[in-house]
Protein backbone atom coordinates (compact mmCIF):
# COMPACT_ATOMS: atom_id res chain seq x y z
CA UNK A 1 0.00 0.00 0.00
CA UNK A 2 1.17 3.53 -0.77
CA UNK A 3 -0.12 7.08 -0.52
CA UNK A 4 -1.45 8.23 -3.89
CA UNK A 5 -2.99 11.67 -4.06
CA UNK A 6 -3.90 11.42 -0.39
CA UNK A 7 -5.46 7.96 -0.75
CA UNK A 8 -4.16 4.62 0.56
CA UNK A 9 -3.87 2.58 -2.63
CA UNK A 10 -2.66 -0.97 -3.35
CA UNK A 11 0.44 -1.33 -5.52
CA UNK A 12 -0.57 -4.94 -6.11
CA UNK A 13 -2.65 -7.75 -4.62
CA UNK A 14 0.11 -10.34 -4.96
CA UNK A 15 1.97 -9.93 -8.26
CA UNK A 16 2.23 -6.71 -10.25
CA UNK A 17 3.45 -8.53 -13.38
CA UNK A 18 0.77 -11.19 -12.96
CA UNK A 19 -1.95 -8.54 -12.73
CA UNK A 20 -0.57 -6.77 -15.79
CA UNK A 21 -0.55 -9.91 -17.92
CA UNK A 22 -3.97 -11.00 -16.63
CA UNK A 23 -5.42 -7.67 -17.77
CA UNK A 24 -3.94 -8.19 -21.23
CA UNK A 25 -5.29 -11.74 -21.52
CA UNK A 26 -8.53 -11.78 -19.48
CA UNK A 27 -10.19 -9.21 -17.17
CA UNK A 28 -9.06 -7.24 -14.12
CA UNK A 29 -10.80 -5.02 -11.61
CA UNK A 30 -9.32 -1.68 -10.51
CA UNK A 31 -10.64 0.51 -7.71
CA UNK A 32 -10.29 4.04 -9.12
CA UNK A 33 -12.51 5.81 -6.60
CA UNK A 34 -9.66 8.25 -5.95
CA UNK A 35 -10.62 9.83 -9.29
CA UNK A 36 -13.16 12.61 -8.71
CA UNK A 37 -16.51 13.07 -10.40
CA UNK A 38 -17.86 16.62 -10.77
CA UNK A 39 -21.33 17.30 -12.14
CA UNK A 40 -22.17 20.60 -13.87
CA UNK A 41 -25.82 21.66 -13.87
CA UNK A 42 -27.57 24.69 -15.33
CA UNK A 43 -28.40 26.44 -18.57
CA UNK A 44 -24.93 28.02 -18.71
CA UNK A 45 -23.05 24.74 -18.22
CA UNK A 46 -22.30 24.40 -21.98
CA UNK A 47 -20.86 27.93 -22.26
CA UNK A 48 -18.88 27.42 -19.07
CA UNK A 49 -17.28 24.22 -20.38
CA UNK A 50 -16.58 25.80 -23.77
CA UNK A 51 -14.56 28.40 -21.89
CA UNK A 52 -12.63 26.23 -19.40
CA UNK A 53 -11.79 23.26 -21.66
CA UNK A 54 -9.34 23.18 -24.58
CA UNK A 55 -11.41 20.62 -26.45
CA UNK A 56 -14.85 21.62 -27.70
CA UNK A 57 -17.90 20.09 -26.01
CA UNK A 58 -19.91 20.82 -29.17
CA UNK A 59 -18.41 17.53 -30.36
CA UNK A 60 -20.71 15.81 -27.85
CA UNK A 61 -23.54 15.19 -30.29
CA UNK A 62 -25.44 12.48 -28.42
CA UNK A 63 -26.40 11.94 -24.78
CA UNK A 64 -23.89 9.65 -23.12
CA UNK A 65 -21.00 10.63 -25.36
CA UNK A 66 -17.64 11.40 -23.72
CA UNK A 67 -14.78 13.69 -24.71
CA UNK A 68 -11.16 13.75 -23.56
CA UNK A 69 -9.80 17.23 -22.91
CA UNK A 70 -7.19 19.24 -21.08
CA UNK A 71 -8.05 22.11 -18.76
CA UNK A 72 -5.46 24.86 -19.13
CA UNK A 73 -4.21 27.85 -17.18
CA UNK A 74 -3.81 31.24 -18.86
CA UNK A 75 -0.20 30.40 -19.82
CA UNK A 76 -1.30 27.32 -21.75
CA UNK A 77 -0.07 24.84 -19.12
CA UNK A 78 -2.19 21.84 -18.20
CA UNK A 79 -4.09 22.11 -14.92
CA UNK A 80 -5.51 18.63 -15.50
CA UNK A 81 -6.60 16.17 -18.16
CA UNK A 82 -10.11 14.82 -17.85
CA UNK A 83 -13.13 13.24 -19.51
CA UNK A 84 -16.38 15.17 -19.90
CA UNK A 85 -19.67 13.36 -20.56
CA UNK A 86 -22.91 14.76 -21.87
CA UNK A 87 -25.73 13.36 -19.73
CA UNK A 88 -29.49 14.01 -20.07
CA UNK A 89 -29.65 16.73 -17.41
CA UNK A 90 -26.02 17.76 -16.90
CA UNK A 91 -22.39 17.40 -17.89
CA UNK A 92 -20.08 15.16 -15.89
CA UNK A 93 -16.32 15.64 -15.48
CA UNK A 94 -14.03 12.83 -14.31
CA UNK A 95 -10.81 14.40 -13.01
CA UNK A 96 -7.56 13.17 -11.49
CA UNK A 97 -7.05 12.28 -7.84
CA UNK A 98 -4.00 14.42 -7.08
CA UNK A 99 -5.49 17.54 -8.67
CA UNK A 100 -9.12 17.13 -7.63
CA UNK A 101 -9.24 19.75 -4.85
CA UNK A 102 -7.34 22.37 -6.86
CA UNK A 103 -9.34 21.54 -10.00
CA UNK A 104 -12.64 22.17 -8.29
CA UNK A 105 -11.33 25.35 -6.66
CA UNK A 106 -10.15 26.61 -10.07
CA UNK A 107 -13.47 25.76 -11.71
CA UNK A 108 -15.44 27.44 -8.93
CA UNK A 109 -13.40 30.61 -9.48
CA UNK A 110 -14.13 30.57 -13.22
CA UNK A 111 -17.81 29.85 -12.54
CA UNK A 112 -18.30 33.11 -10.64
CA UNK A 113 -19.01 34.98 -13.87
CA UNK A 114 -21.64 32.46 -15.03
CA UNK A 115 -25.23 32.57 -13.82
CA UNK A 116 -27.45 29.49 -13.51
CA UNK A 117 -24.51 27.15 -13.01
CA UNK A 118 -24.05 24.62 -10.21
CA UNK A 119 -20.98 22.43 -9.62
CA UNK A 120 -21.44 19.36 -7.40
CA UNK A 121 -18.48 17.10 -6.47
CA UNK A 122 -19.28 13.40 -6.07
CA UNK A 123 -16.14 12.31 -4.18
CA UNK A 124 -16.89 11.72 -0.52
CA UNK A 125 -13.97 13.71 0.94
CA UNK A 126 -14.46 16.88 -1.11
CA UNK A 127 -16.00 20.11 0.21
CA UNK A 128 -19.71 20.46 -0.62
CA UNK A 129 -19.84 16.89 -1.93
CA UNK A 130 -23.35 15.45 -2.37
CA UNK A 131 -24.43 11.89 -3.12
CA UNK A 132 -20.83 10.63 -3.39
CA UNK A 133 -19.97 7.83 -5.79
CA UNK A 134 -17.44 5.03 -6.16
CA UNK A 135 -15.65 4.38 -9.46
CA UNK A 136 -14.56 0.86 -10.47
CA UNK A 137 -12.81 -0.12 -13.71
CA UNK A 138 -13.24 -3.53 -15.36
CA UNK A 139 -10.52 -3.88 -18.00
CA UNK A 140 -9.37 -6.55 -20.45
CA UNK A 141 -10.37 -8.38 -23.64
CA UNK A 142 -13.07 -10.33 -21.75
CA UNK A 143 -14.50 -7.27 -19.99
CA UNK A 144 -17.64 -7.12 -22.11
CA UNK A 145 -18.48 -10.76 -21.47
CA UNK A 146 -17.88 -10.34 -17.73
CA UNK A 147 -20.05 -7.23 -17.44
CA UNK A 148 -22.86 -8.80 -19.48
CA UNK A 149 -22.88 -11.82 -17.16
CA UNK A 150 -23.43 -9.52 -14.19
CA UNK A 151 -26.09 -7.42 -15.93
CA UNK A 152 -27.77 -9.85 -18.35
CA UNK A 153 -30.88 -7.67 -18.70
CA UNK A 154 -28.72 -4.99 -20.35
CA UNK A 155 -26.56 -7.31 -22.45
CA UNK A 156 -27.57 -5.91 -25.83
CA UNK A 157 -27.25 -2.31 -24.66
CA UNK A 158 -23.78 -2.94 -23.22
CA UNK A 159 -22.58 -4.86 -26.28
CA UNK A 160 -23.65 -1.96 -28.51
CA UNK A 161 -22.16 0.76 -26.29
CA UNK A 162 -19.50 2.55 -28.39
CA UNK A 163 -16.07 3.48 -27.09
CA UNK A 164 -16.09 6.72 -25.07
CA UNK A 165 -19.83 6.54 -24.49
CA UNK A 166 -21.76 5.99 -21.25
CA UNK A 167 -25.17 4.69 -20.30
CA UNK A 168 -27.09 4.99 -17.02
CA UNK A 169 -28.90 1.85 -15.84
CA UNK A 170 -31.25 1.00 -12.96
CA UNK A 171 -29.73 -2.11 -11.36
CA UNK A 172 -29.75 -4.09 -8.13
CA UNK A 173 -27.00 -1.71 -7.02
CA UNK A 174 -29.16 1.36 -7.73
CA UNK A 175 -28.42 3.87 -10.49
CA UNK A 176 -25.23 2.83 -12.25
CA UNK A 177 -23.36 4.82 -14.90
CA UNK A 178 -21.29 2.53 -17.12
CA UNK A 179 -18.85 4.05 -19.62
CA UNK A 180 -16.78 2.20 -22.20
CA UNK A 181 -13.48 3.78 -21.25
CA UNK A 182 -10.26 2.83 -19.52
CA UNK A 183 -6.57 3.44 -18.99
CA UNK A 184 -5.04 0.13 -20.01
CA UNK A 185 -5.13 -0.05 -23.82
CA UNK A 186 -7.68 -2.87 -23.68
CA UNK A 187 -11.44 -2.97 -23.95
CA UNK A 188 -13.12 -2.10 -20.69
CA UNK A 189 -15.77 -0.33 -18.69
CA UNK A 190 -15.79 2.13 -15.81
CA UNK A 191 -18.69 1.85 -13.39
CA UNK A 192 -19.88 4.72 -11.21
CA UNK A 193 -22.15 3.70 -8.33
CA UNK A 194 -23.43 5.23 -5.09
CA UNK A 195 -20.75 5.34 -2.37
CA UNK A 196 -22.73 3.11 0.01
CA UNK A 197 -23.21 0.41 -2.65
CA UNK A 198 -19.64 0.35 -3.95
CA UNK A 199 -18.46 -2.53 -1.73
CA UNK A 200 -21.39 -4.69 -2.89
CA UNK A 201 -20.55 -4.10 -6.54
CA UNK A 202 -16.85 -4.80 -5.86
CA UNK A 203 -17.70 -8.11 -4.16
CA UNK A 204 -20.08 -9.04 -6.97
CA UNK A 205 -17.41 -8.42 -9.62
CA UNK A 206 -14.89 -10.53 -7.69
CA UNK A 207 -17.46 -13.32 -7.27
CA UNK A 208 -17.61 -13.58 -11.07
CA UNK A 209 -13.92 -14.47 -11.17
CA UNK A 210 -12.63 -11.02 -12.10
CA UNK A 211 -9.25 -10.54 -10.42
CA UNK A 212 -8.26 -7.28 -8.66
CA UNK A 213 -5.26 -5.30 -9.88
CA UNK A 214 -3.35 -2.45 -8.27
CA UNK A 215 -1.55 0.76 -9.17
CA UNK A 216 1.60 -1.02 -10.31
CA UNK A 217 -0.13 -2.85 -13.16
CA UNK A 218 -2.22 0.23 -13.91
CA UNK A 219 1.00 2.21 -14.50
CA UNK A 220 2.78 -0.35 -16.69
CA UNK A 221 -0.40 -0.92 -18.70
CA UNK A 222 -0.92 2.78 -19.37
CA UNK A 223 2.74 3.32 -20.35
CA UNK A 224 2.53 0.42 -22.80
CA UNK A 225 -0.62 2.01 -24.24
CA UNK A 226 1.12 5.41 -24.48
CA UNK A 227 -1.26 7.20 -22.10
CA UNK A 228 -0.08 10.25 -20.18
CA UNK A 229 -0.08 10.50 -16.41
CA UNK A 230 -0.66 13.90 -14.84
CA UNK A 231 2.30 14.97 -12.72
CA UNK A 232 4.77 12.92 -14.76
CA UNK A 233 4.16 13.41 -18.48
CA UNK A 234 2.39 16.75 -18.08
CA UNK A 235 1.82 19.47 -15.52
CA UNK A 236 0.88 23.13 -15.20
CA UNK A 237 4.04 24.25 -17.03
CA UNK A 238 3.63 21.87 -20.00
CA UNK A 239 1.31 22.62 -22.92
CA UNK A 240 -0.76 19.93 -24.67
CA UNK A 241 1.39 20.50 -27.78
CA UNK A 242 4.50 19.31 -25.92
CA UNK A 243 3.09 16.07 -24.46
CA UNK A 244 1.41 14.57 -27.48
CA UNK A 245 -2.05 15.98 -26.77
CA UNK A 246 -2.40 18.53 -29.56
CA UNK A 247 -5.28 16.40 -30.91
CA UNK A 248 -7.30 17.35 -27.83
CA UNK A 249 -7.06 21.10 -28.55
CA UNK A 250 -9.75 22.67 -30.73
CA UNK A 251 -8.42 25.80 -32.42
CA UNK A 252 -10.78 25.60 -35.41
CA UNK A 253 -13.92 26.94 -33.78
CA UNK A 254 -14.17 30.70 -33.10
CA UNK A 255 -14.82 30.20 -29.37
CA UNK A 256 -12.31 31.53 -26.88
CA UNK A 257 -11.05 29.32 -24.07
CA UNK A 258 -8.58 29.74 -21.23
CA UNK A 259 -5.04 29.32 -22.54
CA UNK A 260 -5.94 29.63 -26.23
CA UNK A 261 -3.95 32.78 -26.97
CA UNK A 262 -0.91 31.40 -25.12
CA UNK A 263 -1.01 28.18 -27.17
CA UNK A 264 -1.20 30.11 -30.42
CA UNK A 265 1.72 32.32 -29.40
CA UNK A 266 3.98 29.53 -28.10
CA UNK A 267 3.21 26.77 -30.59
CA UNK A 268 4.91 23.40 -30.21
CA UNK A 269 8.31 23.39 -28.51
CA UNK A 270 9.04 19.63 -28.14
CA UNK A 271 8.28 16.23 -29.62
CA UNK A 272 6.61 13.67 -27.36
CA UNK A 273 7.80 10.21 -28.42
CA UNK A 274 8.41 6.65 -27.30
CA UNK A 275 11.76 5.01 -26.57
CA UNK A 276 12.75 1.34 -26.54
CA UNK A 277 15.99 0.33 -24.80
CA UNK A 278 18.17 -1.73 -27.16
CA UNK A 279 20.26 -3.35 -24.43
CA UNK A 280 19.98 -4.23 -20.76
CA UNK A 281 18.72 -1.85 -18.07
CA UNK A 282 15.48 -0.09 -17.14
CA UNK A 283 14.31 3.30 -18.38
CA UNK A 284 12.98 5.59 -15.64
CA UNK A 285 11.48 9.07 -15.43
CA UNK A 286 13.88 12.05 -15.34
CA UNK A 287 16.70 10.21 -17.13
CA UNK A 288 18.42 12.47 -19.67
CA UNK A 289 18.09 11.68 -23.37
CA UNK A 290 20.98 12.76 -25.61
CA UNK A 291 20.09 13.56 -29.24
CA UNK A 292 21.81 15.37 -32.10
CA UNK A 293 19.25 18.16 -31.71
CA UNK A 294 19.82 18.64 -27.98
CA UNK A 295 18.91 17.00 -24.70
CA UNK A 296 15.51 15.66 -23.76
CA UNK A 297 14.07 13.86 -20.74
CA UNK A 298 12.16 10.68 -20.03
CA UNK A 299 8.81 11.48 -18.42
CA UNK A 300 7.66 7.88 -17.75
CA UNK A 301 9.66 4.67 -18.02
CA UNK A 302 9.22 1.03 -17.09
CA UNK A 303 9.91 -2.57 -18.01
CA UNK A 304 7.14 -3.79 -20.31
CA UNK A 305 5.85 -7.25 -19.32
CA UNK A 306 3.96 -7.54 -22.62
CA UNK A 307 6.90 -7.03 -25.00
CA UNK A 308 9.66 -7.84 -22.50
CA UNK A 309 11.66 -4.71 -23.18
CA UNK A 310 12.31 -1.49 -21.28
CA UNK A 311 10.19 1.34 -22.70
CA UNK A 312 9.63 5.02 -22.01
CA UNK A 313 7.74 8.16 -22.95
CA UNK A 314 10.00 11.16 -23.47
CA UNK A 315 9.92 14.87 -24.25
CA UNK A 316 12.60 15.56 -26.89
CA UNK A 317 13.78 18.51 -28.98
CA UNK A 318 11.65 18.96 -32.09
CA UNK A 319 12.66 17.25 -35.31
CA UNK A 320 13.35 13.69 -34.15
CA UNK A 321 13.06 10.86 -36.68
CA UNK A 322 11.01 7.77 -35.86
CA UNK A 323 13.25 4.70 -35.97
CA UNK A 324 16.48 6.57 -35.26
CA UNK A 325 18.81 5.75 -32.37
CA UNK A 326 19.58 8.19 -29.56
CA UNK A 327 21.15 7.72 -26.12
CA UNK A 328 19.93 7.66 -22.53
CA UNK A 329 22.04 8.28 -19.45
CA UNK A 330 21.56 5.49 -16.89
CA UNK A 331 23.83 5.85 -13.85
CA UNK A 332 26.18 8.11 -15.85
CA UNK A 333 26.52 5.58 -18.66
CA UNK A 334 25.05 6.00 -22.14
CA UNK A 335 22.69 3.36 -23.51
CA UNK A 336 21.22 3.13 -27.01
CA UNK A 337 17.48 3.58 -27.40
CA UNK A 338 15.31 3.58 -30.50
CA UNK A 339 12.73 6.30 -31.08
CA UNK A 340 9.24 4.94 -31.79
CA UNK A 341 5.71 6.30 -31.88
CA UNK A 342 4.46 6.85 -28.31
CA UNK A 343 2.29 3.73 -28.07
CA UNK A 344 3.83 0.32 -27.57
CA UNK A 345 1.05 -2.22 -26.97
CA UNK A 346 -2.72 -2.03 -27.27
CA UNK A 347 -5.59 -4.52 -27.68
CA UNK A 348 -3.35 -7.55 -27.47
CA UNK A 349 -0.86 -6.41 -30.11
CA UNK A 350 2.63 -4.97 -30.05
CA UNK A 351 2.84 -1.68 -31.95
CA UNK A 352 6.63 -1.57 -32.27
Amino acid sequence: MIDFGGWDMPIHYGSQVGEHLHTRSDTSLFDVSHMAVLDCFGSNAPDFLRYVLANNIDKLITVGQGLYSCMLNHEGGIIDDLIVYRLPDRFRLVINASTAITDVSWLEQQALTFKDLTLIPRRSDMPLSRDPEVLLAVQGPNAEEAICQIFPAFKEKLQQLPYFHAVTLSTLFGQLMISRTGYTGEDGFELSVSFNRGHELWDCLLSQGIQPAGLGARDTLRIEAGYNLYGQDMNSSVSPFDCGLSWTVDLKSPRDFIGKSALITLGQQFDFLGLVLLGKGVLRSHQKVLTLLGDGEITSGTYSPSIEKSIALARLPKGQIIGSTVHVLIRDQTHDVQIVKPAFFRHGQSLI
